[in-house]
């Protein structure tokens, strides 16, 4: 099967008879929308209420304001439940957020919606609410804790008619774009790389991998048909074979210096260097046209790939390293996401 007819076939599931819910109109020009944060437990949520809560914020970031959250956390993640108490304690303090003790509460008070919570795992449950609510939706990085839950919250996203994209910074940064507009030509391969610490509860690199995964798809885009991987405690190489025979790669570093992120890209027109992380602003901005416009920068179809790509590399690691296709762990997600609904 081509991939991406599979990857299509992933969204169109469990239609209901009745007409998709339609959400809420895009903003009209002038109106401030009200965001509403669910997660205080990474930076982004101090990084992305500054840049957006600004008096003086450039154009392209103006009419989004955080105005309410819902803390969150997982209390078996040290990294995020030891950060909630003092993000929290900013937003509220420093930025006049209401702190709101449940997600339902916070819809009735916002216009878009933020999901920041560091761990992907409990993504799919606080999207929920949101979905019911429809209210137009980034969801951070990663979009969730597996390819399943991934491909069940564009499900619900499609059947409720409600805007959503998933994105770390790393895709809008301007040298990656650069590469994607066509910089070097038609891209023939690409060698992308990232920090790649794993958390325990989490399939590996959908922890800081996705990063480096990101980047690889924002400048190969879809088409990845197989994945094979090597790993040792101090790196992973996954190596992805494109629909005519390109290749990507993406190398995910734990040990060694510097822990940086970029990508070296053979093109029609030569090769070179991407550039790497440049801050939030150019994804912040993304993120502010994306709830006035109520159109995603992406196709849900490259985001799934992108987790199935992860998905097939953790399946190669446990085949010591053989090839796994996309295709096939698209299927296993779509089976368990059909048995969820009986």
């Amino acid at each position: 099967m081509n991939v991406r007819i599979a990857l299509s076939a992933a969204l169109a599931v469990s239609i209901c008879a009745a007409p998709a819910l339609v959400a809420e109109e895009p903003a009209a020009a002038g109106k401030v929308l009200r965001a509403g944060m669910i997660g205080l437990d990474t930076s982004h949520a101090v990084a992305f209420t500054k840049l957006l809560n600004d008096p003086n914020a450039p154009p392209e970031l103006s009419g989004v304001r955080v105005v309410a959250a819902f803390p969150g956390g997982s209390p078996d993640v040290p990294s995020s439940r030891d950060r909630v108490p003092e993000y929290t304690k900013t937003l509220k303090e420093e930025y006049g957020v209401e702190i709101c003790d449940s997600i339902e509460a916070m819809l009735e008070k916002v216009d878009v919606v933020f999901l920041e919570s560091v761990d992907g795992r409990p993504h799919l449950e606080q999207a929920r609410p949101v979905f019911e609510a429809r209210k137009p939706m980034f969801i951070d990085k990663p979009v969730a804790g597996s390819l399943a839950d991934a491909v069940e919250i564009y499900d619900l996203a499609k059947r409720s008619g409600t805007p959503v994209f998933s994105s770390s910074a790393l895709r809008f940064a301007p040298g990656i774009a650069a590469m994607r507009a066509g910089k070097l030509g038609d891209v023939a391969g690409c060698d992308a790389y990232s920090p790649c610490d794993l958390e325990e509860h989490v399939p590996d690199f959908f922890w800081y991998g996705v990063h480096g995964v990101e980047t690889l798809f924002t400048i190969m885009g879809t088409g990845c048909e197989s994945v094979s991987r090597a790993s040792t405690p101090g790196s992973d190489v996954a190596v992805g074979v494109w629909e005519g025979g390109r290749i990507g790669t993406f190398r995910g570093i734990r040990d060694g210096a510097p822990h940086d992120f970029g990508a070296t890209v053979f093109g029609s027109k030569g090769i070179g260097q991407s550039g790497g992380y440049t801050g939030y602003q150019p994804l912040v901005a993304e993120i502010v046209k994306f709830f006035k416009t109520g159109e995603p920068p992406f196709p849900a179809e490259e985001t799934l790939e992108i987790f199935a790509f992860m998905e097939a590399a953790d399946e190669s690691k446990r085949q010591d390293g053989r090839p796994v296709t996309i295709e096939s762990v698209m299927a296993r997600a779509r089976a368990e996401v059909a048995s969820r609904a009986k």
